[in-house]
């Protein structure tokens, strides 16, 4: 049987970015604001207080996503630990849900005609699905070596 050691790494790691991606934009909102300011220059008419519930309203969407991507992980990573045959199609799955949402963030217009999200933030929430790419791919050889 082959090592889950680098699976489990990768697994870890994406975890570890996933938990830092949901930590950004509350740092965001507690230094420079990009959010609101992102939906300033969008809504320029809007008054401020109608900004901070939108700005909390991307807060609360990033937040539930997070929380969402993490228990993804802890059920992959309990899944691998505990050689469970579905995880690599789990890993898979939960990937291609992460990478969709994470691009949905990177791309959907709002009304204004600008992105929703300010590209930085929408970046930083991809970033969990390069390690989920590393995983899935260690998940899928190291299946390929078991079955040989």
């Amino acid at each position: 049987m082959t090592d889950k050691r680098p699976a489990l790494a990768a697994m870890y790691a994406g975890l570890a970015l996933t938990i830092l991606a949901t930590a950004v934009p509350y740092v965001d909102r507690a230094t420079g604001n990009a959010l609101a300011e992102h939906i300033r220059a969008g809504y320029p008419s809007y008054p401020q207080e109608r900004i901070e519930v939108a700005a909390n309203t991307y807060l609360i969407y990033l937040s539930a996503v997070g929380v969402l991507g993490v228990i993804g992980w802890a059920v992959t990573i309990w899944a691998v630990k505990a050689g469970r045959r579905f995880a690599p199609l789990l890993a898979a799955a939960l990937l291609a849900a992460g990478v969709t949402v994470g691009l949905f963030n990177l791309f959907v217009r709002d009304t204004s005609g600008d992105t929703g999200l300010p590209p930085m933030l929408a970046s930083v929430g991809l970033l969990p699905c390069l390690t989920g790419v590393a995983a899935v791919t260690l998940l899928w050889t190291r299946r390929k070596e078991v079955a040989a």
